[in-house]
């Protein structure tokens, strides 16, 4: 009989896991302003809510507009956002690239094989 595993124990495999994740080339790493950032960003597109460039840089708790806008310029050149327009060209809305879809994917994968 398989023994049951903690919780805590799930996680650590997790973090196990998504760590060998960051030695596979991919895409380039982010900095922790960068990680939180891709996280906004994340769950609004998963709540299908639209996010522009203005909205990010108005989060005060992400530092001034300034360092916002450069942290999305260079999580853009690094392949993680992509910038579309939108119905107002002076907005532009910000979503996650296809490599950075596939990022998470694995990181899923490795949530069910921790579990597992």
């Amino acid at each position: 009989m398989k023994s049951a595993k903690r919780p805590a124990d799930i996680y650590l495999r997790f973090l196990q896991l998504a760590e060998a994740l960051r030695g596979l080339p991919a895409l380039p790493a982010l900095d922790p302003l960068e990680e939180r950032i891709l996280g906004i960003i994340a769950r609004t597109g998963g709540s299908e809510q639209r996010l522009s460039v203005r909205d990010m840089m108005g989060k005060k708790e992400l530092g001034s507009p300034a360092t916002v806008h450069s942290r999305l310029t260079s999580m853009r050149e690094k392949g993680w956002i992509m910038l579309s327009d939108t119905e107002d060209a002076r907005r532009k809305q910000i979503e996650l690239t296809q490599a950075a879809l596939m990022h998470f994917d694995k990181l899923s994968k490795c949530m069910q094989d921790a579990v597992a």
